[in-house]
């Protein structure tokens, strides 16, 4: 995912919601280097009010990348290291006693924001993992019975560190599935190192975004404009027959032991939708489905383990079918 975009200032003097979320590349790199597919692929998942899962080893700017973004929205955000001790209400929050009042009133968790980052989720046990299920769907904490509303927009940004499995616990595949995209982090180039070690040598503190220059470009108000338009980006009979045609081929695949849910269709049809309004159309075609067939299903599909030792991975899977399912003209 690499869409082109023109330079661009703060939102107030953009033209269209477009122009202001094209603009977040930009900013974001003033922190972030070369990670531009990763921020493209966040800004879809707002769109479409989706939750991101990036994969990543440790000091690859996971952390540092979901503060730009939200600096750059002027959207509010919050980060949890998720631990072996970590209970489920340390993220959704819980009630607590008022000597004052001799009541109970409710302290909300760190659940409460618009871009929570949750670090290492495969750190922490099943119980936790699920604490954050109802948020993830439903927009909401429910505590003692009672349903609480989670701020709008709301994205749950979470980490995991792909070479490092001792001692965590694999998200399992209900939970994986509520994950709109799963984002890979890769490491940089030579010529990106190079830039992020002269960037630290000339006095770059990761900590403070706005002494990097970092400032918001775009706010709610552009997001849900956007959200609006894309709504309205039209979507062809062929086309949605082309992202079932892929889906159930997944689940026809002898590599394959767990295939593409419908759910799993839905989320491709509007990531490919979101993409295709940011590259500045407002009908989706083949290539879009294919921009974004990699990050919305290579977390829904399971390798069967023989084809996992012959070196096989779910996103050679994908692009197998991909180039096998025709591609309606």
């Amino acid at each position: 995912m690499d869409p082109t975009t023109d330079n661009a200032g703060p939102s107030g003097n953009l033209g269209t919601a477009r122009d202001a979320l094209e603009a977040l590349r930009a900013e974001i790199a003033k922190a972030v280097v070369g990670q531009d597919p990763a921020v493209t692929g966040l800004v879809v998942a707002l769109l479409c009010r989706g939750h991101v899962l990036l994969e990543g080893v440790p000091g690859v700017a996971k952390t540092l990348l979901v503060r730009a973004l939200a600096s750059a929205l002027e959207l509010d955000t919050k980060r949890v290291q998720f631990t072996p001790d970590l209970m489920p209400s340390d993220v959704t929050g819980s009630l607590v006693y008022d000597t004052r009042s001799a009541e109970f009133s409710f302290q909300p968790g760190p659940v409460f924001t618009n871009l929570l980052l949750a670090d290492e989720i495969n750190r922490t046990p099943p119980k936790t993992q699920s604490s954050l299920l109802e948020a993830m769907e439903e927009r909401q904490v429910t505590v003692d019975g009672t349903p609480r509303p989670l701020p709008d927009p709301f994205l749950v940004a979470a980490t995991q560190n792909p070479v490092e499995y001792e001692g965590t616990y694999p998200l399992p595949e209900a939970q994986l599935d509520r994950f709109l995209l799963k984002l890979t982090i890769p490491l940089p180039s030579r010529q990106d190192e190079i830039d992020v070690l002269t960037r630290h040598a000339e006095g770059f503190n990761p900590r403070d975004l706005h002494a990097a220059g970092v400032r918001p470009v775009a706010g709610p108000a552009d997001l849900e404009a956007a959200r609006a338009a894309v709504a309205k980006t039209t979507i062809s009979p062929e086309i949605t027959a082309y992202v079932v045609d892929i889906c159930r081929a997944t689940r026809e695949s002898p590599s394959l032991t767990l295939g593409v849910s419908p759910r799993g269709a839905t989320a491709l049809l509007a990531t490919a939708r979101a993409w295709a309004w940011l590259t500045g159309r407002d009908y989706v075609i083949p290539d879009d489905v294919k921009a974004l067939a990699l990050p919305t299903l290579r977390h829904r599909v399971q390798l069967r383990p023989e084809a996992e030792m012959e070196g096989v991975t779910a996103d050679s899977v994908i692009n197998a079918i991909l180039a096998h399912v025709p591609v309606p003209r």
